[in-house]
């Protein structure tokens, strides 16, 4: 017959405070949006931060990432302007075209989850404010060849009514600057500024975040005046 000793040791292991602490941390963390995805999803060991998925392993022609990155990019360069970027459909994209107007500029991939969420917040954001000057152009950082039909397939789900297409090696390193996570979004003034660059995507901060840039930018007519 067990001692008084050993019956007290015999305590259950899920109690009803731990099983309360359990679903309160679960639902912070659900609250934080915390998503994120590594570059080969089936493979993966060690994932990026929250909210990001890094790009060169999923595709080896993307922009290699570097020890040192520069620093921070204020002016589109002219070699990213004026390159003719392959387009999903219609004519090449040439950043340049959008002079005098607030570009936001999104890097993304079809299989990248972060990049999934952001989209419809992209979609959203376009239709609010294109009438006061805001265009979005969303870049495909996978190779154009292999992923053209699953990026129109995406354009057509996620219902996407701003141009889409593909950066091309150059153009990718000049914008991602050594850091391949993504998603990665740039607000762009009318006169070509970088106003603010977001790399990642968490659900509950970062639209508001993209909101708040978009309207200073169309707020500050700038170098269009």
């Amino acid at each position: 017959m067990p001692g008084k000793n050993q019956t007290n040791k015999q305590k259950p292991l899920w109690t009803p405070a731990r099983v309360a602490c359990t679903l309160v941390v679960l639902s912070l963390l659900a609250a934080l949006g915390i998503s994120s995805c590594s570059s080969n999803d089936e493979r993966r060991s060690n994932p990026p931060a929250s909210g990001v998925a890094t790009n060169n392993s999923r595709n080896p022609s993307a922009p290699p990432a570097r020890n040192a990155p520069p620093a921070p990019l204020t002016m589109l360069p002219a070699a990213v302007t004026d390159a003719e970027l392959r387009a999903v459909s219609g004519a090449p994209i040439k950043l340049s075209n959008y002079a005098g107007r607030v570009l936001l500029v999104n890097l993304w991939a079809t299989w990248c989850g972060p990049c999934r969420q952001e989209t419809p917040e992209l979609v959203k954001l376009h239709k609010e404010f294109r009438s006061q000057g805001l265009e979005v152009v969303g870049l495909s950082t996978e190779d154009p060849d292999d992923s053209a039909d699953k990026v129109r397939e995406f354009v057509h789900n996620y219902k996407v009514d701003y141009r889409v297409g593909w950066p091309g090696p150059q153009v990718a390193v000049a914008l991602m600057q050594g850091r391949d996570a993504i998603p990665q979004s740039f607000v762009i003034s009318r006169d070509g500024r970088v106003l603010k660059r977001f790399i990642g995507f968490n659900a509950v901060t970062t639209p508001e975040q993209i909101r708040a840039a978009v309207q200073d930018a169309l707020s500050n007519k700038g170098a269009a005046d």
